[in-house]
């Protein structure tokens, strides 16, 4: 079940699962749409190195490491946002740090990420296969944004870049580990 925007603000207040910063408490306003809430772009930007090698491997640390190793990291300002050229593709994370704890007795949630109809029709992918933030899930949510248009495309940080659509998972999942828990970089945890 997809829950509305005053159900996401009633869960807020219960402490259900946590958005820091808060969203606000007017779920008519912005950053809430009816069955979503939107997510703002953090101002920290991974740029993978085009002088890749020719094949990943990421039986060696997995992909944070390797990020580490084979991109360069951009802060961007509203003086200086990151221009995405067409083709191109960067990873950055949310402003916001979600959390959907299995520490209580329920109910649990888990969520989407999906892309803005507005950035899309700029030929904007903010996400590719990786849409899902699994119940137990606490950290900021990395993007994985790609230039599919015809033009440059500015990035700024605090700009609405993705949407959240939260769903009740039914029953208590059994918490699995993850390499991405508590992130707070694009690329992961080392």
């Amino acid at each position: 079940m997809i829950l509305s925007n005053i159900e996401i603000l009633n869960c807020l207040e219960a402490g259900h699962f946590k958005i820091d910063p808060s969203p606000g408490a007017d779920p008519g306003k912005s950053p809430f749409n009816t069955s979503a809430i939107d997510l703002h772009l953090s101002n920290q930007i991974i740029v993978p190195k085009t002088d890749q090698p020719v094949s990943v491997d990421l039986s060696e640390g997995g992909i944070a490491k390797y990020l580490a190793n084979n991109s360069d990291a951009h802060s961007i300002t509203d003086h200086q946002p990151y221009q995405l050229s067409r083709h191109e593709f960067v990873l950055a994370n949310t402003v916001e740090r979600v959390s959907f704890s299995l520490s209580n007795d329920g109910p649990f949630f888990a969520a989407r990420v999906e892309g803005r109809s507005s950035l899309a029709r700029c030929g904007i992918l903010v996400h590719f296969t990786a849409p899902v933030i699994h119940a137990g899930f606490e950290g900021t949510i990395t993007l994985e944004i790609t230039n599919l248009g015809f033009a440059t495309f500015t990035l700024r940080p605090g700009m609405a870049i993705c949407q959240l659509v939260i769903e009740e998972v039914k029953g208590k999942p059994m918490m699995a580990s993850s390499q991405f828990q508590g992130q707070s970089s694009p690329a992961g945890n080392i």
